[in-house]
């Protein structure tokens, strides 16, 4: 069925354009174009009535959702993916803590069958167990290990080819190695949870790197004699850099340098754990207890923070008006970039003739009113 939204303006990261209207055919945008009396014809056509159309926002960094883990697997990862999608997420990426090898391939082999039968869900994303101990933020220390030839041989065999993204610390043994042979392999490989020095990941960028794990968290921060890894992604125009925008794990004024000193390489995530569209309680985040309070996730009886209960709507509003960012820089952070940093911005991340026919439509308080997903609409409460 085709279905054309009309008398809209369209915004991406190319900018925004009025009195626009584009056509869905199957999961495909088709045409677009502006003014109403040249729209094609459609099996459904909705007025939109000056809206704001936003392509969909894709996240490749996150852990779960409406009181469900994707570590869990089956049902009850299908259930977390979907907690996103009415806040505007269409294509999303599953991201793993760190687990015993042996847990990690089921999930994966879990993850590759989902991805296959579900053109929504991207693939896969390990954050760990490749991890600094000293940087370890939310993962078990008890599973972090080593990228040996035979472990990085069983993750990428286990994935079957739908392992999306990696993160890294560079300073581990052999992980440059590590990061040369994901890249060939296609997956996008990210510096995180590290106590790599500047000149050393810059390294790891000359290796085939190119995204950073939530940039600030979890790493180095930066300081006038030693700027750590913002500062050697910052400086690489080939690196796209992460960001959780939900005013805790980042302060405001210093996203908002963020994003003057890397233009168009900020890609917003949500590294969203179980209580995302839930509430506060007590969840899991892999093998680790983890009290919510008042919307901020922490390793239960400690101060660490243990991911984000951020969707990409709510990150959306705080980039408008906390940090005062156009609507189309906002779009590129949630869309274009993120698809860009795996490889998929051919076919995610514009209202263009081509692309997936994912869309987003805002209201005037720049909430979510409808959602298109692989060109069905999502069902909202």
């Amino acid at each position: 069925m085709s279905v054309l939204l009309h008398s809209g303006r369209r915004v991406d990261a190319r900018g925004e354009v009025d009195d626009a209207w584009l056509l869905l055919e199957g999961e495909r945008i088709t045409s677009t174009g502006r003014g109403v009396s040249s729209a094609p014809y459609a099996d459904e056509s909705i007025d939109v009535d000056g809206a704001r159309i936003l392509p969909g926002f894709v996240d490749i960094h996150g852990h779960g959702g409406g009181a469900a883990a994707y570590d869990a697997g089956g049902e009850e990862l299908e259930r977390a993916l979907a907690a996103h999608r009415p806040h505007g997420t269409t294509r999303q990426v599953v991201s793993l803590v760190a687990n015993p090898l042996e847990q990690l391939e089921a999930s994966l082999r879990g993850i590759a069958e989902l991805s296959h039968r579900d053109p929504r869900v991207l693939g896969a994303h390990l954050e760990g167990p490749f991890l600094s101990p000293a940087h370890k933020g939310a993962h078990n220390p008890e599973f972090l290990i080593d990228p040996s030839a035979d472990a990085v041989g069983r993750l990428l065999a286990a994935a079957d080819g739908t392992l999306r993204q990696i993160t890294i610390a560079p300073e581990l043994p052999g992980a440059l190695e590590a990061i040369t042979r994901f890249s060939a392999e296609d997956v996008a490989v990210a510096v995180g949870h590290t106590d790599a020095d500047a000149a050393l990941v810059r390294k790891a960028f000359d290796h085939g790197a190119r995204l950073l794990t939530h940039a600030f968290n979890a790493m180095r921060p930066i300081h006038h004699r030693a700027p750590g890894p913002v500062v050697a992604a910052l400086d690489d125009e080939r690196v796209a850099l992460e960001l959780i925008l939900d005013g805790t794990h980042v302060h405001p004024s210093v996203a908002r340098m963020l994003f003057a000193s890397a233009p168009g390489r900020v890609a917003l995530v949500t590294d969203a754990m179980a209580a995302a569209a839930a509430a506060d309680g007590d969840y899991r985040l892999g093998s680790l207890d983890v009290e919510v309070r008042d919307g901020v996730a922490r390793i239960a009886g400690t101060d660490t923070i243990a991911g984000s209960t951020l969707t990409q709507d709510t990150a959306l509003r705080l980039a408008l008006r906390e940090l005062d960012l156009p609507l189309a820089d906002v779009s590129a952070a949630l869309s274009l970039t993120p698809a860009r940093a795996l490889g998929l911005d051919d076919d995610f991340g514009l209202l263009a003739a081509g692309h997936a026919a994912d869309v987003v439509v805002l209201d005037d308080d720049d909430r979510v009113s409808r959602v298109w997903a692989a060109g069905v609409e999502v069902e909202r409460d």
